[in-house]
């Protein structure tokens, strides 16, 4: 029996799929609750503001669009880093992974850019009940991103050392579905 096999066969649950991607998916869809409701609380609160700026007069609709493009691009480059792992060319899943990771760098920073202009204009987490769910629920995307940022150069390292825990592809698309649930909340 092959390491590779002995592996999938160590992780395989009753149904024979691996039961980190079953987990995985189990997270993905308390992360489409948490975010739903997040979401929800946001569109109730959006209008209603007494002394601070309503969202149309503060957002620079061409910066997000900006913004949300190359977020929604890291999907391009995550899907070319698993289909790289798929081939086991660790040079090009490599190249993907950080250029996916650089494109997510962007985008939380073009995040604390934008915080910073809502704040310089009278938005805060405490100016109103908008303000505070704006924050709540970009600020929570940042950390999902930012925590997949982390994830894309970790594993990075691990295959530059050559220390992946079972089969590499696997892992990279474990990593590309959450990426691909970080850029597809925002």
């Amino acid at each position: 029996m092959s390491a590779a096999s002995h592996a999938i066969e160590e992780h395989a649950t009753t149904t024979g799929l691996d039961n980190r991607k079953m987990l995985m998916w189990a997270f993905l869809g308390s992360d489409c609750l948490f975010f739903g409701s997040l979401i929800a609380t946001y569109m109730i609160y959006r209008g209603r503001s007494i002394d601070c700026p309503l969202p149309h007069q503060i957002y620079d609709i061409p910066y997000t669009s900006i913004s949300a493009f190359v977020l929604l691009m890291s999907s391009l480059t995550m899907v070319l880093a698993v289909n790289s792992a798929k081939r086991n060319d660790d040079k090009a899943t490599n190249l993907w992974l950080t250029v996916t990771a650089l494109l997510g760098a962007l985008f939380v920073g073009g995040q604390v850019y934008e915080f910073t202009a809502f704040y310089q204009e009278g938005l805060g987490f405490t100016s109103s009940l908008f303000g505070s769910s704006f924050f709540t629920l970009t600020g929570f995307h940042g950390v999902h991103v930012t925590v997949g940022v982390i994830m894309l150069l970790a594993m990075v390292g691990i295959i530059q050392r050559g220390r992946v825990p079972g089969d590499k592809a696997e892992v990279v698309e474990l990593i590309g579905l959450y990426w691909r649930s970080a850029e597809h909340t925002s």
